[in-house]
């Protein structure tokens, strides 16, 4: 699976980055080839997905059995590999974090990517929620029935949602951090949720761009806990990785995995796949995610050959996120990618 944390990663986005050379990734699916001595549950020639803690994009991977979950019967290697962390993280931020109920309204950004979707599935499951999402206007017909309410991400998005809903929304779910912060913050009804957990703004053009990156982390709203105190608002932060590799929460995990496997097997959830790529076009797979081309998840198919170059095709990346923002929907490239329906 390719996840835009891959990207912030790529960059040095993070907190403590690894040093080269490292293989990437920490999402995939497969069939069990060996165990450990004292495994059990599984056997040689199980369908499996996992989390690794990085080099999930190889050939041959290495992961501790407790993040090891078997593939239901009808799920294909490219759902299992687009399921774990875009599913376990909607599913903890909306039922663990926030205590999603009846009658309750989210807003999520990025509605098209993989969490979003995923959000927005989790919330079918419960009678009467409103979600509010913001995308690219090119993924609005795409997208349209998933969400309630949907929203250019350039657009003033705060003014309509409060056309809508006038007190606001119970849960503010932000992957994009900078000035959605305070946004996110103002939106909140009171004993709401506002939880961080991304910041792809922080993200710039092909390489780190300090100035950009500043000029985002500036724009974080300054949380005072007395106004959250008198304002009678929650705000909270979720990583899925730390709480895996860090935290050890592995045994917490594999609970909500248990209960997003019963609702897949129900048929009430299923992973959106975008697209999938070969390991050779990784640069340009993670540039489709960087422009926000993907409605869903990318996959990298270590079996995939690589796709040949139009005439008009261009590998080149831009140097500046922000120019590339005033011509979503028109990237070229995205015209041979190798979409799922």
């Amino acid at each position: 699976g390719l996840n835009f944390i891959d990207l912030m990663v790529r960059q040095g986005n993070i907190d403590n980055p690894p040093k080269t050379p490292l293989v990437p990734g920490f999402e995939c699916s497969g069939i069990v080839e060996a165990l450990g001595d004292s495994v059990k549950g599984f056997e040689i020639g199980d369908r499996v997905m996992a989390f690794v803690n990085y080099n999930a994009w190889a050939e041959v991977v290495c992961t501790p059995v407790e993040f090891v979950y078997k593939i239901p019967d009808d799920m294909n290697f490219s759902e299992a590999a687009a399921f774990p962390m875009n599913f376990v993280t909607a599913y903890m931020m909306l039922f663990e974090v926030a205590n999603l109920r009846e009658g309750m309204s989210v807003l999520v950004h990025s509605a098209g990517g993989g969490v979003g979707q995923a959000v927005a599935q989790l919330c079918s499951t419960i009678p009467n929620v409103t979600v509010f999402g913001t995308a690219s206007s090119f993924k609005h017909e795409a997208i349209k029935n998933s969400v309630t309410h949907l929203f250019d991400r350039n657009a003033d998005y705060v003014q309509e949602v409060k056309r809508i809903s006038t007190d606001g929304v119970d849960i503010v779910l932000d992957c994009l951090c900078g000035e959605n912060t305070g946004k996110g913050l103002s939106l909140l009804k009171p004993l709401g949720t506002y939880i961080l957990y991304g910041s792809s703004n922080m993200v710039t053009g092909e390489t780190k761009s300090f100035f950009s990156f500043a000029k985002s982390w500036w724009q974080v709203e300054k949380v005072n806990p007395i106004k959250l105190y008198e304002e009678n608002k929650v705000i909270a932060g979720f990583s899925l990785l730390n709480l895996l590799f860090k935290q050890n929460r592995g045994g917490l995990i594999k609970d909500v995995m248990d209960k997003l496997l019963n609702l897949y097997n129900s048929k009430k959830i299923k992973p959106v796949v975008d697209s999938l790529w070969a390991l050779e076009e990784v640069k340009e797979a993670m540039q489709r995610i960087h422009d926000r081309g993907n409605i869903g998840k990318l996959i990298l198919d270590v079996e995939k050959a690589p796709t040949p170059l139009m005439a008009n095709d261009s590998t080149e990346t831009s140097e500046a996120g922000e120019e590339e923002e005033d011509h979503e929907g028109d990237n070229e490239n995205k015209e041979r990618m190798p979409f799922i329906q």
